[in-house]
């Protein structure tokens, strides 16, 4: 069962892998699940027995991109403990850096993957819907582990989740990102703005 599994798993990431490929070659109008199977040596009912549709096939590449955008996220929202780092001000800046981070650098770093990954996202509404509440709902998450320690003031925790989310939208959301330089300076003033408001219980 193990290896049945293992194997299913590698098929996935090299469908995915080469998808990706054909995606950056040629942009979403113009692959299909043929021309991955064809990148693959393999016929279309291979790549069809893992996903239903080219759409299906899409979704996931944007899935697995956006899941590496949250997963180091989600880290830091479910980490707990007594030591300094692990207070819920100290894990809502992290967590409000490393997202600023993530996206600059896949943005930067390589701009003509990131317009790729990111026209197949903005397509999978769902999957992109999905992502966003995953990140409001981590936000709550250290909100609401701030405002039972004290730390914070805020009486909904979802509702400031998003208004934190809105509040930093220039640092890291992909249109700002790609037309603005990065300013280190704004964002920690942002940020330290942000964690008054908590802790005041203004937002």
């Amino acid at each position: 069962m193990a290896d049945s599994k293992t194997a299913a798993t590698d098929a996935r990431t090299r469908i995915l892998d080469a998808a990706l490929d054909q995606l950056r070659r040629y942009g979403p109008a113009k692959t299909g699940v043929v021309d991955v199977a064809r990148a693959l040596g393999v016929s279309h009912a291979a790549v069809y027995r893992y996903f239903p549709s080219k759409d299906a096939l899409f979704d996931a590449v944007a899935g697995r991109w956006l899941h590496a955008v949250s997963q180091p996220l989600e880290e830091i929202a479910a980490r707990q403990g007594k030591a300094v780092k692990d207070k819920p001000a100290k894990r809502l800046e992290e967590w409000l850096t490393t997202l600023i981070a993530i996206k600059r650098r896949k943005i930067t770093d390589d701009p003509e993957l990131f317009a790729t990954y990111h026209a197949v996202a903005e397509a999978a509404h769902k999957v992109a819907s999905a992502h966003v509440a995953s990140l409001q709902d981590q936000l709550r998450r250290i909100i609401a582990d701030g405002i039972e320690s004290g730390d914070f003031k805020v009486s909904d925790p979802a509702t400031a989740a998003t208004a934190v989310l809105n509040a930093t939208l220039r640092f890291h959301h992909p249109h700002f990102v790609r037309e603005f330089p990065p300013d280190p300076a704004a964002e920690r003033a942002v940020i330290r703005l942000v964690l008054a408001g908590l802790a005041s219980g203004d937002i």
